[in-house]
């Protein structure tokens, strides 16, 4: 049974001329123990998706259609009350910028003894000692003398740290981490890849990990959904999506990677940019930008289709092997 499922989800903002869908029909599954990555570029739904999923979205913001469900029971509908418990006790939270995500006021320790005694029957003595547990579990060496330090007397990296275990004080079945190792040098990335890696298989816990970096997805996840205009363009086994992307938008990605065994004298690039939600196109949101487009994009939403092992959300996968390469229908995203 899957731990999170999302369904058929759509958020919506107001505007001048009618509602602007900023995420459409997404849905995806995370089992017990595993890390499904979400990447794209910025303005594909990322956040916006992770925010949903922990009642965290920005008011005009609202979900309109669609179901999140917490090991069946269903959170997209709760009273902010009720779901406030939820996500201190039964999800956690890891957001891009420690330093935004801790009260500059208290000390590390006393943010986490408050957070234990809130969610866990548990009185301040043991919290206490939770706390000091969770910070070297997670790395931060000297727990015992650092629980009385403050934010800012920790690195960037060693407050990420801080907000890991923050996140775990409650003990929780889904970690949703945004962007959790952008800010970071890359040797600092690495150690905190581990650790997300760690919780995982340590605590059974299930991450949703949010990136728009490919190689933190190859390094961390499970499995990956491709984002794109607010709709998942592909999903299926990292490995798999990374070394056969069924889906052209996810094959720019990866081609845009820079190949150190290769020596090229430009890096590839994705022409165009990620259509405005007021100006979403017809058919394939990608049609624009797709070096492989062809008709039928330019007028029908394709569906998430099954490619062996991935779904991909192209009308590629629909044509028949001895036409996998339709001809292109011309105007934009075509080269000359």
């Amino acid at each position: 049974m899957s731990l999170l499922q999302v369904k058929n989800l759509v958020v919506e903002f107001p505007g001048r001329h009618g509602p602007l869908r900023a995420l459409d029909d997404v849905s995806f599954n995370v089992a017990p123990g595993e890390i499904l990555g979400m990447v794209g570029e910025s303005g594909a739904g990322k956040s916006l998706t992770g925010a949903a999923i922990i009642g965290l979205l920005e008011p005009p913001g609202r979900v309109v259609s669609g179901e999140i469900r917490l090991q069946g029971e269903r959170i997209d509908k709760l009273p902010p009350e009720q779901m406030r418990r939820i996500r201190g006790r039964r999800i956690g939270a890891i957001f891009q910028d420690p330093i935004t995500s801790l009260n500059p006021l208290y000390s590390v320790g006393r943010q986490l003894v408050e957070t234990i005694t809130t969610h866990l029957p548990v009185d301040r003595r043991e919290a206490r000692r939770r706390a000091i547990e969770l910070l070297q579990d997670t790395g931060i060496p000297a727990a015992a003398e650092r629980f009385d330090h403050f934010p800012h007397q920790f690195s960037g990296g060693m407050r990420q740290r801080v907000v890991i275990a923050l996140a775990l004080a409650a003990e929780p079945q889904l970690i949703v981490a945004d962007e959790p190792t952008t800010a970071l040098d890359v040797s600092i990335q690495a150690q905190i890849i581990d650790l997300l890696k760690g919780i995982c298989k340590e605590r059974g816990a299930a991450v949703l990990l949010i990136t728009h970096d490919m190689g933190v997805i190859a390094e961390t996840c499970d499995r990956v959904a491709v984002m794109y205009a607010g709709r998942v363009a592909e999903i299926g086994p990292v490995h798999e999506v990374i070394n056969h992307p069924a889906h052209p938008y996810t094959a720019g990605l990866m081609a845009c990677i820079p190949d150190m065994g290769v020596n090229r004298e430009r890096l590839h690039q994705i022409d165009g940019a990620m259509p405005r939600l007021n100006a979403i196109p017809p058919g394939c949101a990608y049609n624009p930008r797709c070096e492989r487009v062809f008709e039928r994009c330019r007028t029908d939403r394709p569906s998430l289709l099954p490619n062996g092992t991935t779904q991909a959300a192209c009308w590629l996968r629909s044509v028949p092997p001895t036409l996998t390469e339709p001809r292109p229908a011309g105007g934009a995203g075509q080269r000359p």
